[in-house]
């Protein structure tokens, strides 16, 4: 029995490609294909980018009121939040990841709506004591047409990090979501359709990022481009934009350091390190890949960490009992292996993992054990370069300083973490970080309220918060007359 085409979203409605053509979808636990997709090409990325640019020029999206916008966000959460459980399963068995993250995303998913819904109804704007009975003011606009490329790791969270704000703030938007991992994000557009959301305001086309990106990112009729990936994908969507001055979000790779000082609490400090890398099997671009361990407690610590390493329990996400779940593709896993093998040969010392699993009924899936390395010198590859697995990398310090030498020791950016009981170490420590995101005695905790993006190479501008909306906003100044008479500027 052959599977029914998942088709893309295009001015209101769900069309096949141009070319007729569609790619399988795969369970990374199984190798199996659960889906068929329609493969969109550049004809199709330009058709709902002219859709989009219509909606926001013609149709009215741009000027409706915050009210109604709220109203249609709010509809859109109310659905997601009924079909959660749908939700959740379809992001487990295409993503991987096990059933209890991919439930809390779709929790997340839901409150980024709600959250959007009731910030664009809140004041906003300034005003300007100036001279010359002059009233100036300034206010927020929509940008205008954006073009959302997201990543495969959070394929509900990412999308809808960029639909609600986007829509709140009255742009209108065409999505690519990654190939790997588009089923939530059609069902996602379901819920948009049937919440009212008006033709062409918000458009999916589900297709090759060589093609359907490479439009989003050139073409003249786009304003905006956010996009969510590795840092060598955000350069060239850069290079691509410039060419017509495009406003850019980029939340891009990660390298980021967990530095842990010897009077941490111990068992907080060792859990934490865990989770900092294992949590989504390591495919988080803010995953606490570096573990700096100060060295008068560097090997009871790592013996700890090795020993609970090695009793994570790694199966497919839907099973209750497992805690890490397989790596997205063959293609990523067997990159992440050659990373291993590249470590242990620039001398690096293999402490636990390292090895594809395929026992117990793992041997369909893309499934990598628990993996730590330790490494003596910041110039390895390993130590400077993202995985994005379930790799860790261990180095040791001795001082303060060379804690913070190491922390921010790579081209990277985006987040980092430090444990330690001492509160004005740990804030000295946390200020001298060049990373856009931290934690202290924690790892991990996000919320939609707060900005989230990097320094360095880890990106440009923040998503999520009051930064993230506003990144979808133009800025304009408004200067009112209040003496309306001639200036008297020429004489006659």
């Amino acid at each position: 029995m052959s599977m029914p085409i998942k088709q893309m979203f295009i001015d209101g409605e769900w069309v096949y490609s141009q070319k007729q053509e569609t790619f399988p979808v795969l369970n990374p636990a199984t190798g199996e294909t659960i889906a068929i997709v329609t493969k969109g090409g550049r004809e199709d990325a330009q058709r709902a980018i002219s859709a989009a640019r219509r909606a926001f020029d013609e149709s009215g999206w741009a000027q409706t009121h915050a009210r109604q916008r709220a109203d249609i966000l709010n509809r859109v959460a109310d659905l997601l939040e009924q079909r959660a459980d749908e939700f959740a399963q379809v992001d487990t068995q295409n993503n991987g990841k096990p059933l209890r993250e991919s439930t809390y995303d779709v929790a997340d998913a839901v409150n980024q709506f709600r959250y959007y819904a009731g910030l664009c109804t809140k004041p906003n704007g300034q005003t300007y004591d100036v001279p010359d009975d002059i009233q100036a003011l300034v206010v927020r606009e929509p940008i205008g047409v954006v073009g959302a490329i997201t990543c495969w790791n959070y394929p509900l969270v990412m999308n809808a990090q960029k639909l609600a704000p986007a829509l709140a703030a009255g742009n209108t938007i065409v999505i690519k979501p990654a190939d790997l991992t588009p089923l939530t994000t059609i069902m996602l557009f379901e819920c948009l359709q049937e919440a009212g959301l008006p033709a062409g305001v918000a458009n999916l086309i589900t297709g090759p990022g060589s093609e359907v990106g490479d439009e989003i990112s050139r073409n003249e009729l786009v304003d905006k481009v956010a996009f969510t990936g590795g840092t060598d994908t955000g350069i060239a969507i850069m290079k691509n934009a410039a060419d017509t001055v495009k406003k850019l979000s980029l939340e891009l790779g990660g390298k980021s350091p967990n530095i842990v000082f010897a009077d941490a609490d111990f068992e907080t400090a060792v859990d934490y390190a865990l989770y900092a890398i294992f949590a989504n099997q390591g495919e988080v671009c803010s995953a606490g890949s570096r573990l700096i361990l100060e060295e008068a407690s560097y090997d009871r610590f790592l013996d700890r960490l090795v020993e609970r390493a090695q009793k994570i329990v790694v199966g497919n996400g839907m099973d209750e009992e497992t805690e890490m779940g397989p790596l997205i593709s063959e293609s990523h896993m067997n990159r992440v292996l050659s990373y291993v093998q590249l470590g242990i040969g620039e001398g690096a010392k293999l402490l636990c993992g390292g090895n594809r699993l395929m026992e117990n009924g793992l041997e369909k899936g893309f499934f990598i054990e628990p993996t730590i390395l330790e490494a003596t010198d910041s110039s390895l590859r390993i130590v400077q370069e993202e995985i994005f697995g379930p790799v860790l990398v261990v180095q040791k310090f001795q001082t303060e300083q060379e804690a913070i030498r190491l922390a921010n020791g790579t081209k990277f950016g985006l987040a980092g973490a430090v444990f330690t009981n001492d509160g004005a170490k740990a804030q000295r420590v946390i200020r001298k970080l060049r990373a856009g995101i931290t934690w202290i005695n924690t790892y991990h905790p996000t919320f939609n309220e707060a900005p989230w993006g990097g320094y360095k190479q880890s990106g440009i501008g923040r998503e999520l918060g009051t930064f993230g909306y506003e990144a979808y906003t133009e800025v304009k100044q408004i200067n009112i007359n209040l003496q309306v008479k001639p200036s008297g500027w020429f004489r006659n």
